[in-house]
């Protein structure tokens, strides 16, 4: 597979791997694999979402806003 990317991508890529000490190929075959990792991940959350919603499974607003305050004050 051939990948082509944008200059400024690629430049940002190169400078990325060689902070690293690997190669750009190793790097970019990383983030791609973690993107898929992750973009796998919150479409399964958000298919949990869903099928709980449709469930009637919801959190009541006061337990939202309980939960920021705790973890954000003031």
């Amino acid at each position: 597979m051939d990948l082509r990317l944008p200059p400024e991508l690629e430049t940002r890529l190169e400078r990325a791997a060689a902070a690293r000490d690997c190669d750009s190929t190793a790097l970019a075959t990383e983030a791609i694999a973690r993107f898929l990792d992750y973009d796998e991940w919150f479409l399964r959350e958000v298919e949990k979402g869903l099928a709980a919603a449709n469930r009637g499974e919801f959190v009541e607003h006061e337990a939202i806003r309980a939960l920021i305050e705790s973890r954000y004050p003031g």
